[in-house]
Parts: C-alpha cells; structure tokens; sequence
C-alpha cells in the first residue's frame, strides 16, 4: 500500500512547526490516549448514574452503550466535511464534549430530581456525546498523517493502540479513583476539565500555526469560558447535590453518604402519627424503614422463625440492627451471625444516636458476629450449623440484588442449615408487586424447601411479605406455620391472631402462576420491575 501524500506542518513564521516537529506525533497519540480514556469516563457516569438513580444497570448500560455507539458512527461522517479544517474543528470538538461531558451527570441528576425528564434526557446526552467522541477520531487521524504521511494501515494501527490503551485507563479510573475520592459529580467535571486541557495543549503547541492569530485568540477564548464553567460547577456540586437530594425526599435529610456500594440517606422529621419523630433510612432512594413503624416488620419478620430451636442464628443483611435487635431479645440465643455487605451502614446504625437507640445498641451484643461480605459468596463456605436463618436483604428491583433470590441461593442457604432448621425470607409486597413475591415463593419451593407465605401491613411500606421455610429431605423438621414462639417477649404488634390472619390471601393477591427464578434468568427483576412501575 502507498503511502498518503499530505502536506507538510504549517510554520506560523516563529518557527513552531520545527520546534515540535519531533514531539507532534508522540503528542497527537497522547492525545488520543486522553480523549479515549475521558470518553469512556463519559459513558461509565452515565451507567452508573442510571443504575443509582433507577436501579436497571443491564438496561441503562444497554441504552447507554447503544445509544453512544450509534451516536459515535453518525459523528463519524459528520466530521468528514469538516476535515480541511481539521484544527479548528478539533478544538470545537474537544472543548464542546469537555463542557457537555463534564456537565452531564449534574444536569441529568437535575433533570431527575427537578423535572421528572431523566430518560429522554439520559437518550439525549448519551447521543449528543457519541456524536462528539465519534468525531474525534477522523479529525485525529487527519493531524496525525499531516505530521507525516504514513500508510493507512499503519496510522490506524497506532491511532486505535492509543485509543484502547486509554479507554483502559479511563475504565480502571473511574470506580477506583473518580468516584471514592471525587465522587460523580465532581469526578465528571474533573474529567471534562482533563478533556478540554488535553485538547488546548494539543492545538495551542503542535497545530498552533494553522490556526491563525484570530483562530488562536478564538481557541483561547473559548477554552476559558469552558474552564471556568467546569471550576465554577466544581466548587458548587456539593451545594448543587445537597438541594437536589432533598428534593428527591419528603423530610428532611439529616445524613447522606456514598458508600463503595450504595447511596444512604437518613431523613427526619415530625411524626404525624406518633408523639416524636419520623427516622427514615433510605438506601439508593429505596425506604428500609421507618422508626413509627418498623416493628411491625421486623416483629412479622423474625418472631415466627423463632419458634423451634434458636441457639445460633444467621441473619443475611440487616445492617440497621433492627432485626438483630428482635433476635437478641431470646435469652437462649447464643450467638448470632450477621452478614451484612456494606460496612457503612453497619457504622451508622452503630454511631447515629437515633438508630442506636432504636436497635439497642444491638451490635455491641457479645453474642454478635459481625462479617462484612457478600452474602451468596459467603454461603458457599458457610458450615452448616444455623438452627434459624433470617434473609432480611434489599428488594430485588435491581441486578446485582437478584442473585439473591435466586434457587442457586436458597439451595445454598439449605447447606447452612442445622438439623430441622427453619429459614424466613423477606419477599417483598404481594400487594404491589404479587407476581415477584410468588415468583420468590416458587424459587424458594424449586430449591427444596417447603413454604408458608403470610403478609401482614406495615403502613409505611404498605402489605408486606414473608416466607417461613423448612428444608424437605430426610431430617427436615414438621411443615412450619407461622406462630408466636411461647417464650416470646412483649411485643407491640405481633400476637397469634395476627399471624392466623397473615396466612390468608385474598384472591386476587393469591398464588399465580409464575417461573422461578435463576442467576441466569433472573425473573424476580422482570417481575419486580414491571410491578413497580404501574406504581
């Protein structure tokens, strides 16, 4: 293959063009590696953003990759009239997708908490930046073959080298150093800020005699309204994400934090329906619970397992203490585990004063084990010594939640089992969303268990379900029912009458007819999903 002709680096009379005549084509892949790996950045805040905000990550990372991917292709033809002027359209380019970029997880959290416009917004920004990134490449490839002419093959060869080496970098920087120590706000304006400075230097050294003195001045001007929006924006994101946060809740919000695995939040506010105050723990804008009502679930959730052998006891998340405290009040329980994921959560609830008084300080209980893990990777060593086993996880409305009410799980929890223990299992709203609860009643029974579904009303939640399970097989314990073990303590709302009435479904929240679900067909997330979203 011949190589291209083009022309030779334009001198603006001062000798530029010489001058980084040996640097400009280790500059131009520079710059490709920069821009590839912001791109990226670009992408993954988008996805990470959505799986926050809307808890889909397969479907927000679908339409964010295949939207920008489009985009890229269309702002690949779109550059090709403007590539006699390559320079310049290269400038407007980067500093365009470093202001859009570096901006656009600021306005599509906006967009969310204020004007209720997020997917079409989401659709819109993820376009717009593919278009830009797309352009990139062509515009790139000319400044590189007019530094020196060279096979096509070639100049591809070392332009994508460059390009995916640093979509690695950006991918790797991302969860590992953007977002624990700038979070995503600031993390996307730090970005943007890197996009627009790689591109400025570029321009303002290498190319900076094709330009002319008023393109140069246009550059230069340009370049600085950019950065100082960017820095402007960075040093208002944390006040910018307080206002829009408390927008997203009813109360006000008396804590906030990221944590490496979810956004918590703690609200507080005058109780309407007792004499004190309503405390509410929000985890990725999911209610975990409030403090008027809270004892109805977690009375409805653990009492009833309890009743038959509890000497050691695991309980699957619970990390507010709040079902740890109903275990502890049995004297006779000896020691329980808790498998809780995020170490964050278990330190609020152990340092809020508030919590700490609504769980007892349950967690400075000598009885407690304390293991911060994945709960479906930690069963797979569990030894199978548990008398009672209390699952008392997220809902499964998003990905990586699924797995946890899958039959690989629950066949798993069975090996954690003692002789004739009893397992419960939080599942969710069979009012709200019927079809996920018995596809998690039907998950539980394919992985050999026998079940007892009751539900009962938390006001704050609305009607609420449970599962009580024995193992089937030989040595499993009698068919369980719901009752008040008779060594109970007082408690506020749980009596037998109550638990009687539990078990009754009316028709049309009774059993339907649905498949179970697996880590590889997840179908509680379809169901869960579907449902909510009527809602």
């Amino acid at each position: 293959m011949s190589a291209v002709v083009v022309p030779a680096p334009v001198d603006d009379g001062a000798g530029t063009g010489r001058r980084y005549a040996r640097l400009a084509r280790p500059a131009v892949l520079a710059a490709v590696f920069v821009c590839a790996a912001c791109g990226l950045v670009y992408e993954l805040a988008l996805v990470a953003l959505g799986s926050y905000l809307i808890g889909d990550t397969v479907g927000q990372a679908s339409i964010v990759l295949g939207v920008m991917v489009f985009a890229m292709g269309v702002g690949a033809l779109a550059a090709k009239p403007l590539q006699h002027r390559a320079v310049v359209a290269f400038a407007a380019v980067e500093l365009t997708l470093a202001l859009l970029g570096g901006l656009s997880v600021l306005g599509l959290y906006a967009a969310f908490a204020w004007l209720d416009l997020y997917a079409p917004a989401l659709v819109t920004t993820a376009f717009v930046l593919g278009l830009l990134i797309g352009a990139e490449i062509p515009l790139l490839m000319v400044l590189l073959q007019r530094i020196r002419a060279q096979a096509a093959g070639s100049a591809v060869a070392d332009l994508f080298a460059a390009d995916y080496v640093g979509a690695l970098l950006g991918g790797l920087a991302f969860p590992f150093l953007l977002i624990p120590f700038f979070g995503q706000l600031r993390g996307a304006l730090l970005v943007g800020a890197v996009n627009a400075l790689a591109g400025i230097l570029l321009v303002g050294t290498v190319f900076r005699g094709d330009l002319g003195r008023r393109g140069r001045a246009g550059v230069a001007l340009a370049a600085t309204v950019v950065m100082a929006t960017l820095a402007g924006a960075y040093l208002v994101a944390a006040d910018f994400e307080v206002t829009a946060r408390q927008q997203l809740y009813r109360d006000p919000v008396v804590h906030a934090e990221r944590s490496r695995y979810q956004e918590i939040v703690l609200t507080r506010a005058v109780s309407p329906v007792v004499d004190g105050f309503d405390l509410r723990l929000y985890l990725d804008g999911d209610l975990q619970f409030s403090s008027v009502d809270e004892y109805r679930y977690h009375e409805a959730l653990v009492h009833p397992v309890l009743a038959g052998r509890r000497d050691r006891v695991l309980l699957l998340g619970g990390g507010d203490g709040l079902a740890l405290r109903e275990v502890l009040r049995y004297p006779d329980v000896t020691s329980v585990t808790v498998v809780e994921l995020d170490p964050a959560v278990v330190a609020l609830a152990r340092a809020e004063p508030d919590i700490r008084a609504l769980n007892n300080a349950a967690f400075d209980d000598p009885r407690v084990r304390l293991v911060h893990a994945d709960a479906f990777a930690w069963l797979r060593g569990a030894p199978g010594v548990f008398d009672a086993v209390v699952v008392d996880l997220p809902d499964p409305d998003q990905t990586a939640t699924a797995k946890l009410y899958s039959v690989e799980f629950y066949s798993l929890l069975r090996q954690a089992l003692g002789p004739q223990g009893r397992m419960v299992v939080q599942a969710g709203s069979p009012y709200f969303a019927p079809r996920a609860f018995w596809c998690i009643e039907a998950s539980v029974r394919q992985s050999g268990w026998t079940t007892r579904p009751y539900h009962v009303d938390v006001p704050s939640f609305g009607d609420w379900g449970f599962l009580l399970a024995v193992a089937d097989g030989e040595g499993a314990g009698p068919v369980p029912t719901p009752q008040v073990p008779a060594e109970a303590p007082a408690l506020r709302f749980l009596a037998p009458e109550v638990l009687r009435a539990a078990q009754v479904f009316p028709p049309d929240r009774g059993p339907v007819p649905v498949e179970a679900s697996t880590l590889l067909d997840p179908r509680v997330l379809t169901y869960s999903r579907a449902a909510w979203r009527g809602y």
